[in-house]
C-alpha cells in the first residue's frame, strides 16, 4: 500500500512527537479545514482526549463576519481557558500534516500567550 505524501507526513510528525513525549505531558493535537479549526488535549497512555474545543461549535456560530485568523484565536483561548481549570499547562504540540504557519501558528502562539507550555 501506497502512502499520500500528507499521510506520511502526518505519520512522521505523529511519532516523532510521541517518541520525545514524556509522561507527565499531554499531546495536544489540532485540525483544521478550509473554514474551521479544532484542537483536542489527549492522554496517550489511557487513550483518551481529555478537552476539546472546536469553531463549529454553538459559541461560534452565532458570531458572523469573523475571519479565519480570528477564530482560531478564540478557539485556541477557549482550549487555554478549560485547560487551565484542569491545571494542565505542559503539553506537546502535534501539528499533524499542517505546516507550522498561518493559522496554525496563530493558534500556538495564543496558547503560549495563556499559560500553555510546549
Amino acid at each position: 500500500m501506497k502512502l499520500t505524501a500528507n499521510k506520511r507526513r502526518k505519520f512522521r510528525v505523529g511519532n516523532k512527537v510521541k517518541s520525545v513525549a514524556k509522561k507527565e505531558r499531554f499531546r495536544l493535537s489540532i485540525s483544521r479545514s478550509s473554514k474551521n479549526i479544532s484542537a483536542q488535549i489527549i492522554d496517550d497512555d489511557k487513550n483518551i482526549t481529555l478537552l476539546s474545543a472546536s469553531s463549529i461549535e454553538k459559541d461560534f456560530r452565532s458570531e458572523t463576519k469573523i475571519t479565519k485568523t480570528e477564530l482560531s484565536k478564540i478557539v485556541a483561548e477557549k482550549l487555554a481557558k478549560k485547560a487551565l481549570e484542569k491545571k494542565i499547562s505542559k503539553i506537546y504540540f502535534d501539528r499533524g500534516l499542517y505546516k507550522y504557519h498561518g493559522r496554525v501558528k496563530i493558534f500556538a502562539e495564543t496558547l503560549r500567550k495563556n499559560g500553555m507550555e510546549f
